[in-house]
């Protein structure tokens, strides 16, 4: 076996070296980058608890059952969005979502439902999903802001968010 790549055959195996040389390109690179033009210190990871990710998962699959019970696991996926906390300032927005102040400003990781649906040119696409909306009885594969719900909140979505910021939260545990 070659320990210096990442065996596709084997998925969620990946060489410890492969892993280093990857986070050691983000912050010699992105996260060096962000935290001088921004003059802070930024997040370099975020940990999320096992049952909080079983539960989002189980969450996916139950309402995307709802809308459309032939759904498969093989259909449904996670897209993680890179997303950044607001100013300190615009705090008032996280209010619904309450998560420590020291965050502001900083990485955090968006995930957000994916279904595989046939576009527009019959390709199977991994498309966006939010359960909550629906048209006619269809899942809509669309981002939330273009679904228009019958009944529903239009701003209502599902997705999670909620880690452990490293930092603020000190780096105890982490090996890379």
């Amino acid at each position: 076996m070659n320990t210096e790549s990442n065996n596709p055959l084997q998925p969620g195996t990946m060489s410890n070296s492969l892993i280093q040389a990857l986070i050691d390109n983000y912050r010699q690179n992105h996260l060096s980058a962000i935290n001088t033009a921004l003059g802070i210190q930024d997040a370099h990871s975020i940990w999320f608890d096992l049952p909080k990710l079983k539960n989002f998962i189980a969450k996916i699959e139950e309402e995307a059952a709802k809308v459309n019970p032939a759904t498969s696991d093989e259909d449904l996926g996670i897209r993680f969005y890179y997303a950044t906390y607001p100013k300190q300032e615009n705090w008032s927005i996280m209010d619904s979502h309450p998560v420590p102040v020291e965050y502001a400003g900083k990485h955090t990781l968006v995930m957000i439902p994916t279904v595989k649906k046939a576009s527009e040119t019959g390709e199977l696409v991994d498309f966006d999903f939010n359960p909550f909306h629906t048209v006619e009885g269809k899942s809509l594969a669309l981002n939330a802001h273009k679904a228009k719900g019958k009944g529903e909140d239009p701003d209502t979505g599902l997705g999670e968010n909620s880690g452990t910021l490293i930092p603020p939260a000190p780096p105890m545990g982490t090996s890379y």
